[in-house]
């Protein structure tokens, strides 16, 4: 993509002015899509209001202070997404990114050492028979066969080392993420198989019953949520 594009045609789900200027930064080719993810520089001008302007948000982004899932992102257009986690260590705050019940991104404070949350959304046998897990946010990490798609795993940041494993079935929390009720927490009650080329959809539960297609729920928790969400 080119270094900008027309604010009136950016994603819904970013949380910027439409009209008041023409042009948004455009976004490197990564592991999130243009749907799931969000340029760095909106992150930090917009939605953290550490800048006033692109060229402050990239002179703080260029100097390294800016951690996507512990790791310092200096390209400002590289796109972060769904649960990661943005650090800024040298002012100690700590956010991981979600959707909004308006399907906008929002930031909510985490705290230091926070873990990366992530769906698995496929499987593949790799070299000498191995498990690769392939993860929402386009990474990959491998494990045994005792995973299965749609469960979630909580990665370590850094290293991305599975330090917990929440399965998708009923009973266990999770979270929409996409249509009406986007941003809302339940307890997934049903999951609804559908034969053939149907979406399998997903019955969850809070003060009332909810339906919403199985792509936009993840499990973050079992109890309680693994994660803040307020």
């Amino acid at each position: 993509m080119g270094r900008h594009h027309r604010r009136v045609a950016a994603p819904a789900a970013w949380p910027i002015e439409k009209k008041t200027h023409a042009w948004v930064v455009g976004a490197n080719a990564g592991s999130h899509s243009m749907i799931t993810g969000i340029p760095l520089l909106i992150v930090v001008r917009d939605m953290l209001k550490l800048a006033t302007n692109s060229r402050e948000a990239k002179t703080i982004i260029n100097e390294g202070n800016v951690l996507v899932d512990g790791i310092p992102r200096k390209d400002y257009k590289y796109m972060t997404g769904l649960f990661d986690i943005i650090s800024l260590p040298t002012i100690n705050e700590y956010y991981r990114l979600l959707l909004d019940a308006n399907n906008r991104f929002k930031l909510y404070k985490e705290e230091p050492g926070a873990a990366k949350l992530c769906r698995i959304n496929n499987k593949t046998i790799v070299k000498k028979g191995a498990m690769q897990l392939n993860l929402h946010d386009g990474s990959n990490v491998l494990a045994s066969n005792e995973y299965k798609t749609f469960d979630t795993i909580m990665l370590s940041l850094p290293d991305r080392k599975i330090i917990k494993h929440m399965p998708y079935k009923s009973g266990n929390l999770a979270i929409v993420i996409g249509g009406e009720h986007s941003g809302e927490i339940g307890k997934i009650k049903q999951i609804r198989k559908v034969r053939g080329s149907g979406t399998n959809m997903v019955v969850l539960s809070n003060d009332t019953d909810f339906e919403t297609i199985e792509k936009y729920v993840y499990v973050i928790g079992e109890t309680s949520p693994e994660i803040k969400v307020v």
